[in-house]
């Protein structure tokens, strides 16, 4: 049953959340999308300043009058009036946080049920702009045309978004979770049987079966104990998904991946031990570090381990990425537009 706060039912507000995977939505059909008035922000505000004058009218001591006695508040039988009024303050305070909680779970239902506006021209320019600009960056790095392949991350974004790219051409993607690839990717890959697409986000070893199923590439392999779990579901399954080593190349304590120093014994460890299909490096530069510094140690480590493909650069640096040997660039928002 759906609660509406006084003069703002839910049908009422703006969806502005994140998109759901597999969720419908073309330029154009957005007639029953629910809309949030900038009245909201107003009523989440009074519901915050009654409950504040309510706490502070309860809370304001009564007059002394003759003999000490306090006047204005009769007290309940057995309790004081300090318990009184610390009762009528926790029932006011929670009145209060009642109505904002569900205010705050219409915005987010609004969110959930939104229905994000898609135009495919828009994301057919994208990619005619970004091709271009590789294959310039191609040339002023003096590589060979065609030497690096753009994956595109339709992560978040619903499968609407990734059918537009692949009409415009568009095969290789990235995802960054299981389970959103799962929900979005076994009806396109039907329809689209050449489209490949890239792990790049964490993999947690309960995942591995189903990812193994679902992806082309797996490019954040940064653990014993993850490479020993994709080996044995290897062989149990007979897919063997190409597999990149994510290295943290600035140490990053909060990030995932194999330290600098010891990639080169991991992708032994992993080709030897595992005998895992090793095809490249990965790597995510620090937010606030130059990005040049980083790719050029992950082409250095990829050169001692023998290793061809390097997975490096997104939208705000693909370019540097292309200029010091990247193979794969991994471009979101350059291609569908920011994100949610």
């Amino acid at each position: 049953m759906t609660r509406s706060l006084p003069g703002l039912p839910f049908r009422q507000m703006e969806a502005t959340g994140p998109y759901r995977p597999g969720q419908p939505g073309v330029a154009g059909d957005d007639k029953d999308r629910p809309r949030l008035p900038a009245k909201g922000c107003q009523i989440m505000g009074q519901i915050l300043a009654v409950g504040f004058l309510v706490m502070a009218q309860y809370h304001r001591r009564p007059r002394r009058q003759g003999g000490g006695r306090r006047q204005g508040v009769r007290p309940a039988a057995g309790i004081g009036h300090e318990d009184q009024f610390g009762q009528v303050r926790r029932r006011a305070y929670r009145s209060m946080m009642t109505e904002i909680h569900f205010h705050n779970d219409y915005v987010m239902k609004a969110r959930m049920n939104s229905t994000p506006i898609i135009d495919a021209s828009d994301i057919a320019g994208n990619l005619k702009k970004v091709r271009a600009e590789i294959r310039a960056a191609e040339a002023a790095a003096g590589r060979d045309a065609g030497s690096v392949a753009l994956v595109a991350v339709s992560k978040i974004f619903p499968a609407i978004a990734a059918a537009a790219a692949l009409a415009a051409g568009q095969r290789v993607f990235g995802e960054n979770r299981v389970q959103e690839a799962e929900a979005k990717w076994p009806e396109l890959k039907a329809d689209f049987t050449d489209a490949r697409l890239h792990l790049i986000g964490p993999l947690q070893r309960n995942k591995v079966k189903l990812a193994l199923r679902l992806f082309d590439v797996i490019e954040t392999v940064d653990r014993l104990k993850l490479a020993r779990a994709l080996a044995e579901g290897m062989e149990k399954t007979g897919a063997r998904p190409d597999c990149f080593i994510q290295v943290n190349t600035g140490e990053e304590e909060q990030k995932a991946g194999v330290l600098p120093e010891r990639a080169e014994a991991f992708v032994k460890t992993c080709r030897e031990d595992f005998k895992l299909p090793v095809k490249g490096l990965m790597c995510i530069p620090p937010r606030w570090e130059e990005p040049a510094l980083h790719f050029a140690l992950l082409a250095e480590i990829a050169g001692r381990c023998g290793l061809q493909d390097l997975s490096m650069g997104m939208s705000a640096d693909y370019q540097k990425a292309i200029a010091l040997g990247a193979t794969f660039v991994r471009l979101g928002t350059a291609v569908f537009g920011p994100r949610p």
